[in-house]
C-alpha cells in the first residue's frame, strides 16, 4: 500500500513540475474592462422619481447620490440612476456599494454601479464557520481547516493559472486534485495507515470519474460553450479548451464528497475490525459494505441536487416557456449538468467497494494492538432498593 501511495505522489509531483505555469498568460489584454477593482462608495440618498423629463411614470427610476470611499476619486461625489421594475436591486440611505468610475464626453467624471460591498457579512460567516470546526473538531477540525486553506492555494496559485496557460483542462483538473486529496487528507486526519487507503480509494475513483467524463462528453459533443463566461475567455485571446474546462469542472467538483466517501469506508472497517479482532477480509468487506450501501443510498442524491439547485433559475425558464422534460434535458446547458451528476454519482457508488476492499484486505492483514487486561476490582455490594429494582425491571431468564 505505501508502495502504491509513494508512486502516486511521484506521478503528482511530475504532473506539477510538467504544467506548473510559466510565463506570462497569452492573449490581447483586456477588450472588455475586466481588469481593475470597483471602487468603494456609500449611498448618501435615495431619491424616487421619474426618469426623465417626458416620463409618466412618477416613481420610474431612484436616484442615488453616492460619495467614494476609496482609491482614486476618494470623496469624490455621483449620482447613479436606476429603474425601479423587476429584477433590479432596492438602494436605502447607507448602503454600502461598489463603483466603476469613467469619464464621459465632456471629460465629467460617471459612476456605474457594479456591485454591494459583501465583506463584512462573509467576514462574520467565516469567522463562524471557522470556531463551530474548531469547537466540534479541536485538533482535527484545525487540520481540516489546514486542508481547506491548502485546496483554495492549490486552486489559485497552481490549477487556474496553468489553466489560463493552455495547458490540458483534464490533465492539469487530475494533477490539481491529486495535490488537494493529499495535502486536505493527511492535514485533516494525519499520515496514517487509513488515511492512505481513503487517499487511493479517491485516486481509483477519481480516475474512473475522468474516463467516464470524457467518454460521454464527447457522445454528447458537448461544446463548453453554455456559460457566459465561458464566452468571454476565447475573446481575451486565450487558447484554452471550452470542453475541456467541462472535464476539469466535473472532476473536482467530485473530489469532495469523494474524500467524505472514502473516510467514511475506512473508519467503518477500522471499527468493525477493532470490535472483531479475528474477522477475515471478506467478512469485513461484507460487513463495511453494508453501511456503504446505506451512506451511497443517501450520498447519491447529493451530487444531483447541487447541480440541479445551481441550475435552478434556467430550469424555471424553460418550464415556464412550457417546453417537455425530453426537450430540456437533451440542451447543452442542462446536458452538461446531467453528465455531472451522474459521472459523479457513479465515481461515488465505484468508490465504496473500492475502498472497502482495500481497507479489508490491509487492516485483516495487521495484528491487532494489545490492549491492557482488566485489573480485577473487588466485588461491589448492590443495595437492596437497586437489586430488587433490576430484577422486577428485567426477571431471570429461566422464568421468563
Amino acid at each position: 500500500m505505501w508502495i502504491a501511495v509513494v508512486a502516486c505522489a511521484a506521478v503528482t509531483l511530475v504532473g506539477l513540475i510538467a504544467y506548473w505555469p510559466r510565463g506570462d498568460v497569452p492573449g490581447t489584454g483586456d477588450p472588455i474592462g475586466l481588469e481593475g477593482s470597483p471602487d468603494r462608495a456609500v449611498i448618501r440618498s435615495v431619491e424616487i422619481g421619474p426618469c426623465g423629463s417626458d416620463d409618466p411614470n412618477p416613481t420610474g427610476c431612484q436616484t442615488l447620490t453616492l460619495e467614494v470611499t476609496s482609491g482614486q476619486y476618494d470623496g469624490l461625489t455621483g449620482t447613479i440612476q436606476f429603474s425601479t421594475g423587476p429584477g433590479n436591486p432596492k438602494f436605502s440611505s447607507g448602503d454600502k456599494i461598489l463603483v466603476d468610475s469613467f469619464a464621459d464626453v465632456s471629460g465629467e467624471r460617471r459612476f456605474a454601479f457594479n456591485d454591494f460591498q459583501r465583506s463584512t457579512p462573509l467576514l462574520v460567516l467565516t469567522v463562524l464557520f471557522v470556531t463551530a470546526v474548531l469547537l466540534l473538531g479541536r485538533w482535527r477540525g484545525l487540520g481540516a481547516l489546514g486542508g481547506l486553506a491548502a485546496s483554495l492555494l492549490v486552486l489559485t496559485v497552481f490549477l487556474l493559472p496553468s489553466l489560463l496557460r493552455g495547458n490540458d483542462a483534464v490533465t492539469v483538473a487530475l494533477v490539481g486534485s491529486s495535490v488537494i486529496a493529499f495535502l486536505a487528507l493527511y492535514l485533516a486526519h494525519g499520515v496514517t495507515v487509513l488515511t492512505s487507503i481513503a487517499l487511493l480509494g479517491t485516486f481509483a475513483s477519481l480516475a474512473l470519474i475522468g474516463v467516464l467524463a470524457s467518454v460521454f462528453s464527447a457522445a454528447s459533443k458537448l461544446t463548453g460553450l453554455t456559460d457566459e463566461y465561458a464566452t468571454i475567455l476565447p475573446a481575451l485571446g486565450l487558447d484554452i479548451n471550452l470542453k475541456g474546462i467541462v472535464l476539469a469542472g466535473i472532476v473536482i467538483g467530485s473530489l469532495g464528497v469523494l474524500d467524505d466517501v472514502t473516510v467514511t469506508q475506512v473508519s467503518a472497517v477500522a471499527e468493525l475490525r477493532a470490535a472483531d479482532p479475528d474477522a477475515t477480509s471478506r467478512q469485513l468487506y461484507g460487513r463495511a459494505l453494508n453501511i456503504g450501501r446505506d451512506h451511497i443510498a443517501s450520498t447519491v442524491n447529493t451530487l444531483f441536487l447541487a447541480y440541479a439547485g445551481a441550475a435552478l433559475p434556467l430550469l424555471l425558464l424553460f418550464t415556464s416557456a412550457r417546453q417537455a422534460v425530453g426537450s430540456i434535458a437533451t440542451r447543452e446547458i442542462v446536458a452538461v449538468e446531467i453528465i455531472r451528476s451522474l459521472v459523479g454519482s457513479i465515481g461515488l457508488v465505484a468508490s465504496v467497494p473500492i475502498t472497502t476492499w482495500m481497507a479489508a484486505r490491509v487492516l485483516a492483514g495487521r495484528p491487532p494492538s494489545p490492549s491492557p487486561s482488566p485489573s480485577p476490582s473487588p466485588p461491589t455490594q448492590r443495595s437492596p432498593t437497586t437489586s430488587s429494582r433490576i430484577e422486577r425491571i428485567a426477571p431471570p431468564l429461566n422464568d421468563a
